[in-house]
């Protein structure tokens, strides 16, 4: 039976079992008293880089592979869905290799005699060439090649935009609902340069190679355009990725003009991305 004594015996025990351990939480310099918040890329803004979006709605994002860093301009829009148009070459490439609706990079599409705008159109073509000279009937028989299903597992599997294909198969990437962000379309290259896509290594290779744009003794320069004029507003697409010093730059330009004359094609997105590449010193001026 408990008497007074013993009682008053247990509940000192407790009380310095519950102060020695508040003396031991509080005295040991390497005891976490809270678990640090997760650090994240570094993202700056360049509200200066307005200047080369004359008369336009633009954006442009930059990510810096080595030092996890983004730059910015006008974020708002950069992480705007607009339609993807010939960008999605990149995406429509991969898919037309992975389900082996074409071979390889040479494998020729022949030109039904249909007289294009662009004389470059007008001839038999590779992949490699087809991609080069942004060949849109190229890409419109690859896609009814490959078929809505297969199309849509693997936008899907790729997380790319969207992943709506709404529309018809051969350009849902030109005039239907597909859309995609510049933040997106910079997520997309880096997956695609580390291999990190739901694609072979063979056709990712393949895609990489056929991107190239230049390549000289300090770097090489990849990317892609697109000009999206079927629907409005008019964009202008410029997205690549440039290898130099040992580190890899992953950037995607979109704009829209706000003159009523102007023009959005992706010509005028490439002189403006590099134009910014110049001036952020990634890329050295002519």
């Amino acid at each position: 039976m408990f008497t007074t004594r013993h009682w008053r015996f247990l509940i000192s025990s407790i009380l310095l079992t519950v102060l020695l351990a508040a003396c031991a939480q509080t005295s040991s310099p390497d005891q976490p008293t809270s678990v640090p918040p997760t650090v994240g890329p570094v993202s700056e803004v360049k509200p200066e880089l307005g200047k080369y979006f004359p008369e336009s709605q633009g954006a442009f994002v930059l990510y810096d592979l080595n030092h996890d860093r983004y730059l910015r301009y006008n974020p708002e829009r950069c992480a705007a869905r607009f339609i993807p148009a010939s960008t999605f070459k990149i995406m429509n490439s991969l898919i037309g290799l992975e389900t082996g609706v074409i071979p390889d990079e040479n494998h020729v599409i022949e030109w039904d005699g249909t007289q294009h705008a662009i004389r470059s159109w007008n001839q038999d073509h590779t992949l490699a060439t087809a991609i080069q000279q942004s060949v849109v009937w190229y890409y419109q028989e690859l896609a009814r090649r490959v078929g809505e299903e297969k199309m849509q597992h693997y936008v899907e599997a790729a997380d790319y935009g969207n992943k709506d294909i709404s529309g018809q198969i051969d350009t849902f990437w030109l005039e239907g609902a597909l859309r995609i962000s510049a933040d997106e379309q910079v997520a997309f290259l880096k997956r695609l340069y580390q291999g990190d896509l739901p694609f072979s290594s063979r056709s990712m290779n393949i895609v990489r190679e056929i991107l190239v744009l230049e390549k000289t003794a300090s770097y090489q320069l990849s990317g892609k355009t697109g000009s999206a004029q079927r629907i409005t507003p008019h964009v202008g697409w410029f997205v690549g990725y440039l290898e130099t010093e040992g580190n890899v730059y992953f950037f995607a330009t979109n704009f829209q003009s706000t003159n009523p004359n102007g023009l959005a094609n992706g010509e005028a997105a490439k002189k403006i991305s590099f134009s910014i590449l110049q001036e952020l010193g990634f890329l050295a001026s002519e």
